[in-house]
């Protein structure tokens, strides 16, 4: 990505046809969009597959006509997770007259949030945070939020506990990003959800958790419920193993069972911990890869024809980008067939009216999209999954978590 700017399309040209007349008909528009992430630097192990999942879908949009004559101009840069960068490539995006601004990390949504109704521009972070939305009327989750995700594993593990009420410990990163979800789990208990925090930790650069790991033993902790990235999920799961505390079963007793939310799973994680992998709990809305169907076809073979790594093209996170490009994809058509411009407004709308007949199934998740005035995360639905001979397969049904609504 050549100057951490990649220019997904190019910028469209008037076309000289030799026709009657020698008239100078013009080509489709340009729909101009942008995308600043952490490409490198902090939590790049999903920002870097995240913008090649973006950038493939909207070259698969321009190279295959799908809306016609137009093409989209998605201008991507690199922020390293600095919040300061964020804002200068927004800034340099709105000069270009975008229509759709592509976030990433809960920081700079929170940080920007006022801009992005100053600008009255639609967003869509990578960034999952319930908070993203309050008092916003631009920001859009593309699926359920952190809180419901660590909600939903509470009430999961709630439900397939043996005996009394399980006692948990919480892992989560040291940032507005992993403490964000931590309160509403905390409601969803006072509103009857049967679990026990025993403790919050927040893992800092130290890789060795025995001490922590030993505490929580002690403590009579059985569950570990994880909202970070995989790093030091990964790093936890291979101490707990060494130390003969990972849980080969879903509760075993005296062990320590691990559960997480979306940035902390996925088959980068299997590659990270290796063997000590087994077993974990892992909840997300999007498909993985491993599992044959139509939406895991259609995302080996978005980065098949691009030239993509098996790393890569079996990423949830590079389902993450290609589904939200996806999104923006259909907005424009669907814009562009009530036959007015498209335009922040007319994005903002379609977004608006994206639920009941007009949902939207792009089929890299594991339910529809849906948004509305009142609803700004657009996959509700969440599906567990869990490491098995080194695979994420999943257990179960999609599911919508009930306390996220009783929290409200």
């Amino acid at each position: 990505m050549k100057g951490n700017r990649l220019q997904v399309a190019a910028l469209a040209v008037a076309l000289l046809v030799p026709a009657l007349g020698g008239q100078c008909l013009a080509a489709g528009k340009v729909h101009k969009l942008g995308l600043s992430l952490a490409i490198t630097g902090p939590t790049s192990d999903a920002g870097n597959p995240y913008a090649k999942g973006v950038e493939d879908y909207f070259r698969l949009v321009n190279d295959t006509d799908m809306l016609g004559e137009d093409t989209i101009d998605c201008m991507i840069r690199d922020d390293q997770y600095n919040n300061d960068i964020t804002k200068r490539n927004f800034e340099d995006f709105l000069s270009e007259d975008i229509i759709f601004f592509l976030g990433y990390s809960t920081g700079s949504t929170l940080a920007l949030k006022k801009d992005f109704e100053e600008e009255g521009i639609a967003v869509m972070p990578a960034s999952f945070h319930a908070g993203n939305t309050a008092d916003s009327n631009y920001v859009f989750l593309p699926i359920a939020s952190y809180s419901a995700q660590l909600v939903g594993l509470g009430e999961y593990l709630a439900a397939a506990h043996r005996e009394g009420v399980p006692k948990v410990a919480l892992f989560v990163h040291p940032s507005v990003f992993g403490r964000g979800p931590v309160e509403d789990l905390q409601k969803a208990i006072k509103a009857g959800l049967k679990l026990d925090i025993v403790e919050v930790v927040e893992h800092g650069k130290d890789l060795d958790n025995t001490a922590m790991l030993k505490r929580l033993m002690s403590k009579g902790v059985q569950y570990v419920l994880t909202h970070t990235v995989q790093s030091p999920v990964a790093s936890m799961l291979k101490d707990a193993s060494g130390l003969g505390l990972a849980a080969t079963s879903f509760g075993e007793p005296g062990k320590l069972t691990f559960l997480g939310c979306h940035y902390t799973g996925g088959n980068d994680l299997v590659a990270l911990a290796g063997d000590a992998a087994e077993n974990f709990n892992w909840v997300t809305s999007y498909i993985v890869t491993n599992e044959p169907g139509p939406g895991a076809t259609a995302q080996l073979q978005l980065a098949e024809r691009y030239g993509r790594d098996d790393k890569a093209a079996n990423s949830h996170n590079y389902a993450n980008g290609m589904m939200v490009a996806q999104v923006v994809t259909e907005l424009i058509k669907r814009a562009k067939a009530g036959g007015g411009d498209v335009t922040r407004e007319a994005m903002h709308r379609e977004l608006l009216a994206m639920n009941g007949d007009r949902a939207f199934s792009p089929g890299t998740t594991v339910g529809p999209v849906t948004f509305s005035a009142t609803d700004k995360a657009g996959v509700d639905t969440l599906q567990l999954y869990v490491v098995k001979d080194g695979l994420f397969h999943s257990s179960g049904q999609p599911f919508t978590p009930v306390y996220t609504d009783k929290i409200k």
